[in-house]
């Protein structure tokens, strides 16, 4: 049998995007893995409850005896086959369980005996967790940072992008951020989300050590949470702000939440007016979720711009009285609240400019 994939090996693995068949059951799965899983399970969750009870009932001989009772003629075969058919592809995978114990030594014998060797990895799915999860620590500390801050619309995502080293926090979330942010498709799991993070780390670590951009974020990003270590290091790290104007500010807003969103769920849905309504629905709940903060009058008047605009899109297909509500959030709202917030960093302010100005300044200073 191949060795097992040991803790030094593991930075390696992660960067390699070597494949990893993920052996837990889908509900394990569906909880967290790492960027280059799949999961191809030993057990289904029905299975795995089973054994589990009778583990703790009557001792684990009992409870492995059942797993072969469970798994075995046609459900054995089929399981196989997928670790097959994922080794035909890839046969430079490797696998992993929850521990690295029965279910991975099983599944290789099984594999093994199928003609195709494979290793697995030791410690299994929590000794890899783990490691990202101290490497992350470990590399937030290494690499300096860089916070690009800028009130809402600047296009801080798209200038943070054109930086020679960064993490781009809200890709990584599949939400932009803001009480606005969430997208069409899903985000990914909080576990899913710290391991894509410790990828990226991983690959600007070894590239360097020069100073790494990330977008000024709160500490969570739609339901995905910063790691403490993160918070910590973006609240005293140096601050790059990117300005731009009123107008310039709420037409980017404008394209992004609400013309880019509607192309969006216009392809995903393939039906327009059901695509409408989506995107409606989106809009009015946000909306309605920052009624305490915006206050009683002041929420009345942006539901009834939103409406207006909505209605607008509905009858016309034009999207240009969406620019209303946008514009009133910006002043009553948004600006007001970064400004404040940013009144309270003064201090950590290198340079405040246009996009152009902060990549000269980059340039310069890195």
């Amino acid at each position: 049998m191949p060795e097992a994939i040991t803790a030094e090996q593991f930075d390696e693995l992660l960067l390699g995007a070597r494949p990893m068949i993920d052996l837990r059951a889908p509900v394990e799965f569906a909880k967290g893995a790492f960027p280059s899983s799949v999961g191809l399970p030993l057990m289904t969750d029905q299975e795995r409850e089973l054994i589990g009870t009778c583990y703790k009932e009557q001792g684990q001989d009992a409870a492995i005896k059942l797993g072969h009772q469970l798994v075995q003629g046609d459900a054995k075969q089929q399981r196989v086959a997928a670790w097959v058919a994922q080794m035909g592809v890839r046969p430079d995978s490797i696998m992993y369980c929850f521990r690295g114990g029965l279910r991975s030594r099983i599944s290789q014998q099984w594999l093994a005996d199928a003609g195709y060797p494979i290793a697995f990895v030791e410690g299994g799915y929590k000794a890899l967790r783990q490691h990202c999860l101290t490497r992350t620590e470990e590399l937030v500390a290494q690499l300096p940072a860089l916070v690009l801050s800028g009130r809402t619309g600047t296009g801080k995502t798209r200038v943070l992008v054109d930086f020679p080293r960064y993490v781009d926090l809200e890709a990584t979330a599949h939400h932009r951020g803001s009480s606005f942010g969430k997208q069409f498709d899903p985000q990914p799991s909080q576990i899913n989300f710290e391991s894509a993070l410790t990828l990226r780390l991983l690959q600007l670590a070894k590239a360097g050590n020069q100073a790494v951009a990330f977008e000024d974020e709160s500490r969570l990003i739609g339901r995905c949470m910063l790691p403490e270590c993160l918070q910590a290091k973006l609240k005293a790290s140096p601050i790059l702000v990117l300005e731009d104007d009123l107008e310039a500010r709420v037409e980017r807003i404008l394209d992004e939440y609400v013309v880019e969103a509607t192309a969006v769920r216009e392809q995903r849905l393939a039906d327009k007016q059901v695509a409408f309504e989506h995107l409606s629905a989106g809009l009015q709940d946000s909306m309605y979720r920052i009624r305490k903060r915006l206050g009683a009058e002041s929420h009345e008047e942006a539901q009834k711009l939103l409406a207006n605009a909505l209605q607008q899109q509905s009858l016309t297909d034009n999207f240009s009285a969406h620019k209303d509500w946008i514009r009133y959030l910006l002043n009553r709202y948004y600006d007001p609240m970064y400004d404040y917030q940013l009144s309270l960093k003064q201090e950590r302010v290198v340079i405040r400019g246009t996009a152009n100005q902060l990549r000269t300044w980059l340039a310069e200073n890195n």
